[in-house]
């Protein structure tokens, strides 16, 4: 079983000729509404990737067409709250290189009470799932709850906040991080101590850090032509955890994971765009 404390967005896609600078204005050549938010995405990777998973959420008022798409897609929603007030949104822009640009507003991500999140992970069993990203509340509270209930916590440290990843750290087995953010986490806290590491690399792959073996695997991503990269760290992440409680070693979820992303990022959009079990297997066949 996974559990995923993460957020719930309704994303706002612009298609532009390229992103925009300082002080300009671009007329669009497309827009759409989706599902998106970390966490949703997440959730909808480990679900199509044939996991059990239990969504930990919140929405506004608006968003229980959020909460329909996420059943549908083999999440389970049960535990998603509801609040008055707006969901959470992402603005996102995407370049005719499929190159992407976004702003979030938090809304009902950052509403949920504690008393939630102890109701769902009442349901856990030691040697459970956690994930969690940057986008929500309880953060903290829910990685103590998680670590008393026996559980393994993944934590993707997005969008990045040094002393957010610092306070998490003490209860995470495995500790998500791109390139960039690695750098900034060790200028503010030195040596990654964390007994599994997962650097992400974009098109570069991903870099797979055993701290307790020593092990170090390293993926390269599949070459292919990108139409929207928006959900693409999402679905490599979902993906790996999935396959990883389901019983693959860390090379073949990996390699698993780099499939399902290449396959999502030739689609336009985020939740809807990422591939079935059944997909990423025979694209890897």
């Amino acid at each position: 079983m996974i559990f995923n404390l993460g957020s719930i967005n309704a994303d706002h896609i612009y298609g532009l000729p390229h992103l925009p600078g300082a002080g300009e204005t671009l007329a669009a050549d497309s827009y759409y509404r989706t599902l998106g938010g970390k966490g949703a995405n997440q959730s909808v990777a480990a679900a199509r990737a044939g996991a059990r998973v239990c969504h930990i959420g919140a929405v506004g008022s608006d968003g229980g067409w959020m909460v329909d798409l996420l059943g549908e897609y083999g999440v389970e929603v049960s535990n998603i709250v509801r609040h008055e007030g707006p969901s959470g949104h992402a603005v996102v822009y995407v370049d005719a290189a499929g190159e992407n640009s976004i702003v979030i507003y938090p809304g009902a991500n950052r509403g949920l009470g504690l008393a939630d999140v102890t109701t769902a992970l009442s349901a856990a069993s030691p040697g459970d799932w956690l994930m969690m990203q940057n986008e929500t509340n309880l953060q903290v509270e829910t990685a103590r709850l998680a670590q008393g209930a026996g559980m393994h916590l993944a934590y993707s440290a997005a969008p990045f906040d040094a002393d957010a990843v610092e306070a998490i750290l003490p209860f995470v087995r495995l500790l998500i991080l791109n390139d960039v953010e690695a750098r900034q986490l060790e200028r503010a806290i030195g040596a990654i101590a964390v007994p599994q590491l997962l650097i992400t690399r974009g098109a570069e792959g991903a870099d797979w850090h055993d701290n307790i073996s020593g092990e170090v695997i390293s993926v390269p991503a599949f070459d292919v032509t990108p139409v929207d990269t928006t959900g693409a760290g999402d679905t490599f992440v979902g993906y790996l955890i999935a396959s990883i409680a389901q019983g693959l070693a860390p090379g073949p979820a990996l390699k698993r994971a780099s499939a399902a992303a290449a396959l999502q990022v030739q689609r336009p959009g985020t939740a809807e765009a990422i591939p079935t079990a059944e997909e990423t297997a025979a694209f890897l066949a």
